[in-house]
C-alpha cells in the first residue's frame, strides 16, 4: 500500500496514541477484548487513509477514527450504546493514571486506593455515552477542549458544558458511593 518511509512515518505519528485509543475504546464498549478489536480496526482504517492526512494533531485524528469505528462496531453488533459493562475487564493504563501510588504506602493505603480506583471506574462506566467521552478525552487522556471538540465533532462551549454535567454525575455518583456496588 505504502512505501517503506510512508509505514515508517505512520508508525512514527501514531503509535504513541495507541494506549489513548485503546483506553477510549475500552470506555466506550465497556469490554476489554472488544476494545483491542476497535482499536485495531481503527489504525487499519487511519493507515489506509493515511495519503489524506493533513498533518495536524496526530492524536485528534486518530482518536476521532477510533471513536467512529466503535459507533461502527457498536451498530454492526447490534450493542447498545448503553449495555452493561464487563466488571472483570480492567484497563491497565487507567489503573496507572488514577493511582499515582508511591511504592512506600502500607497494604491497607494500597487497598483503599485499589477500591478507589475501582469505584472511579465504575462511576466512570456508569455515565451516559456522551458524558463518558469528555469524561475520558479530558480526565484520563488530557485533551484539550478544542482537541475534545474535534474529535467528536462538537464546539468547545458543549465539551465544557458536557464535562461540567459529567463532572456533576460523578461527584453524586461517587457520594453515594452504594448506587455503583
Amino acid at each position: 500500500m505504502f512505501g517503506n518511509s510512508k509505514r515508517k512515518q505512520f508508525e512514527t505519528q501514531f503509535r504513541p496514541h495507541l494506549d489513548a485509543a485503546y483506553n477510549l475504546a475500552q470506555y466506550l464498549c465497556r469490554n476489554a477484548y472488544d476494545a483491542e478489536d476497535i482499536v485495531q480496526e481503527a489504525y487499519l482504517r487511519a493507515y489506509r487513509a493515511f495519503g489524506e492526512y493533513a498533518d495536524e494533531n496526530s492524536r485528534a485524528w486518530i482518536l476521532t477514527i477510533t471513536r467512529n469505528t466503535c459507533y461502527s462496531w457498536m451498530r454492526r453488533h447490534a450493542m447498545s450504546l448503553n449495555v452493561s459493562y464487563d466488571r472483570q475487564s480492567v484497563c491497565g493504563e487507567v489503573d496507572a493514571q488514577l493511582s499515582g501510588s508511591d511504592l512506600l504506602q502500607s497494604p491497607e493505603q494500597i487497598a483503599a486506593s485499589e477500591s478507589n480506583q475501582k469505584l472511579i471506574r465504575r462511576a466512570i462506566e456508569s455515565l451516559p455515552m456522551e458524558f463518558r467521552e469528555v469524561t475520558v478525552l479530558r480526565e484520563l487522556e488530557g485533551l484539550s477542549y478544542r482537541e475534545i471538540g474535534q474529535v467528536l465533532d462538537i464546539p468547545e462551549g458543549t465539551v465544557m458544558s458536557r464535562l461540567a454535567r459529567a463532572r456533576l454525575r460523578l461527584r453524586k455518583l461517587l457520594v453515594n458511593v452504594d448506587a455503583l456496588k
